[in-house]
């Protein structure tokens, strides 16, 4: 009797198992690109940031998107890390974006700044990383970006 117990209950774990994996088959990796990253006005002494994320799904199902983790490093400086739940769902063969707002730590903000006006560059160096968390089986998307935010403008 016990022999035949767990006979069965392998028999349901792979099932189940299998089952789980030809959900989706051919699912592809959704692209993700940093379309913005702003400084935004603050009341505080602590600057903040608006990051911007355009998600493309190539997949038929939609993209629910459970959280986002992501940290932002300026000038070697890392400034920005935070967490988002609150995010849309990209449609099946569709594409959205999503808004990140994020606070500095005061004292890697300080540290920063004061690199800042000492060189007074032209140009500042981001590095964002973010995971992007899909839920249930599927694997998560890890996107790194980096690039830089001329601070010269046209009128130099």
């Amino acid at each position: 009797m016990a022999r035949r117990t767990y006979t069965l209950i392998i028999f349901v774990a792979v099932a189940w198992i299998t089952g789980c994996a030809t959900l989706h088959p051919e699912f592809e990796t959704p692209t993700v690109t940093v379309t913005a990253i702003r400084a935004l006005p603050s009341e505080s002494i602590t600057p903040r940031f608006e990051i911007g994320l355009h998600i493309i799904n190539p997949n038929r199902a939609a993209l629910t998107l459970q959280g986002i983790a992501y940290s932002l490093k300026l000038d070697g400086h890392k400034i920005l890390t935070g967490v988002a739940n609150e995010l849309p769902t990209i449609d099946g063969y569709g594409e959205g974006d999503v808004t990140l707002i994020a606070s500095t730590s005061l004292l890697s903000g300080i540290r920063f700044f004061a690199d800042l006006m000492s060189a007074q560059p032209d140009a500042i160096a981001y590095d964002l990383e973010a995971k992007l968390d899909l839920g249930g089986f599927r694997p998560n998307i890890h996107v790194s970006e980096k690039g830089e935010i001329d601070l010269a403008g046209p009128s130099r």
